[in-house]
């Protein structure tokens, strides 16, 4: 018991983190392409990461780690900042929550075909509903959809997902903060040599929100973040602790009425109240 309530405390606090990457995310593509801000947000990881394993004494994973490692590498280190950065230029951060809504559907999918979970039925039922809230809501709150965009940010999910659900695998033996600092290290030099080759043209006209949108992305989203995540989701399980993804759109919004003044709508906190009901429903039959 005492080892769940850990796993849906740490990967609650990395839920929190990621509630901001995409908005900082399409605050950054305003300054950045999307190439761009996918390798240097990685390779700036990396070398963090790096630093990490290195003054932690850390030793190299077993040979048949890697492959799993470059699952994790290809969903959340190149695929999953790379589409939504693109798809980010053709929907709103508001409109890209829809597919945020899913993403537990995804993790625990893979979960299931990766991790060998077998969650109990009512979990789906609890799963799906609070998907259909989550979507809902999204689309009730505003548009600014398109065919591509949506396109995108559907195969961004899928990749999330499964670079959730092999990192958890993964954590179980190399632990949360170790998995994803290695896939980092992995895709160093592609992502480096891809910094290069699509660096600006020109950093004048580069404002601070950009800036601050890749210093984001860059420590929290795609490091930090992780080291509570995966090890909430290796502690707690992966279907179950994957539904606090519910929560992460409310979060957003949340963090945006406070930090930019943007007004709250009750409807948001009536919804948020059914997703928690759903988590807590999920939790109880994963």
């Amino acid at each position: 018991m005492l080892r769940t309530t850990r796993g849906w405390g740490s990967g609650l606090l990395g839920i929190l983190i990621f509630s901001a990457s995409l908005p900082a995310t399409r605050v950054a593509v305003g300054g950045f392409s999307p190439l761009f801000l996918t390798a240097a947000r990685a390779v700036i990881a990396a070398l963090l990461g790096a630093g990490l394993l290195l003054a932690l004494g850390q030793t190299r994973p077993a040979r048949r780690d890697l492959g799993s490692l470059a699952l994790v590498a290809v969903g959340v280190v190149a695929g999953f900042p790379l589409l939504t950065a693109l798809a980010l230029q053709h929907v709103t951060s508001a409109h890209s929550v829809v597919f945020v809504g899913l993403l537990p559907l995804a993790t625990a999918g893979f979960g299931i075909l990766r991790g060998g979970e077998r969650p109990r039925p009512a979990f789906w039922a609890f799963s799906v509903t609070g998907a259909a809230v989550v979507a809902g809501f999204a689309l009730a709150q505003g548009g600014g959809g398109s065919s591509v965009g949506d396109l995108l940010m559907l195969a961004a999910i899928l990749l999330c997902g499964l670079g959730y659900a092999e990192g958890a695998v993964l954590s179980r033996r190399l632990g949360g903060w170790q998995v994803i600092s290695w896939a980092l290290v992995l895709s160093l030099p592609a992502m480096a040599a891809l910094a290069l080759a699509t660096l600006p043209a020109t950093w004048r006209g580069i404002g601070w929100p950009a800036w601050a949108g890749l210093a984001y992305v860059s420590v929290f989203s795609m490091l930090v973040g992780f080291v509570f995540w995966y090890r909430g989701l290796a502690l707690g399980g992966i279907a179950g602790v994957g539904q606090l993804q519910l929560l992460q759109p409310f979060f957003g919004l949340a963090l945006a009425g406070l930090l930019l003044h943007e007004p709250v709508a009750w409807s948001m906190l009536a919804a948020a109240g059914l997703v928690v009901l759903c988590v807590a429903g999920a939790k109880r039959f994963a």
